[in-house]
């Protein structure tokens, strides 16, 4: 099942107190972007988070599933309701997201 577009919105408009928030449609699904680092994504319209330290902490009772058949776990973030939870969540996760990998120079 894909994820609607009013689910992405509804997400975005919660997050929209953070600056340089950005997705990518990838396959009927969002990856979601924090300063140009991957957080997360919506899938079946869900919103789930990398599990790094800092998340695990932050949502202490996490449940892990699945993105898709065959993807990583990641940490169910079910509180999509509370702007203030959420915006703590990315500012606390931020420095231990991966920074982007260099985009390989095209060779003419």
């Amino acid at each position: 099942m894909a994820s609607s577009k009013e689910y992405l919105d509804f997400i975005l408009e919660q997050l929209s107190d953070l600056e340089d928030i950005s997705y990518r449609a990838m396959m009927g699904e969002y990856i979601l972007y924090y300063r140009g680092r991957i957080f997360g994504g919506i899938y079946d319209d869900r919103l789930l988070i990398k599990p790094v330290k800092s998340a695990i902490a932050y949502l202490s009772n996490a449940e892990y599933q699945l993105p898709y058949e065959g993807g990583k776990e990641m940490l169910l973030v079910d509180d999509v309701d509370n702007r203030e939870y959420l915006t703590g969540l990315l500012d606390t996760v931020f420095d231990e997201l991966p920074p982007p990998k260099p985009k390989k120079k095209k060779k003419l």
